[in-house]
């Protein structure tokens, strides 16, 4: 069963964070996700950087992501 720890590990892996929040169910999962590598992206950029993040398992083990995705400063006002 995937966990919430295993996906944030993923994302983790994958992008450079600065902060990652990840709860759910084993199946539906939301995530805050605060990068720098955000910066400039609109919002389906940067979620598609978190799909490239997590790679095959996006597919295969997690069936629905939602996901608040901020650069450093959106993330210290508050988002």
């Amino acid at each position: 069963m995937v966990t919430p720890e295993s996906v944030k590990s993923g994302i983790e892996t994958g992008l450079a964070c600065e902060h990652v929040e990840v709860i759910g169910d084993g199946q539906h999962f939301q995530a805050v996700v605060v990068s720098g590598q955000f910066a400039g992206k609109s919002r389906v950029q940067r979620h598609q950087l978190v799909y490239k993040a997590l790679g095959d398992r996006m597919r295969e083990e997690i069936h629905a992501l939602s996901m608040q995705t901020l650069t450093p400063e959106e993330w210290q006002r508050g988002g």
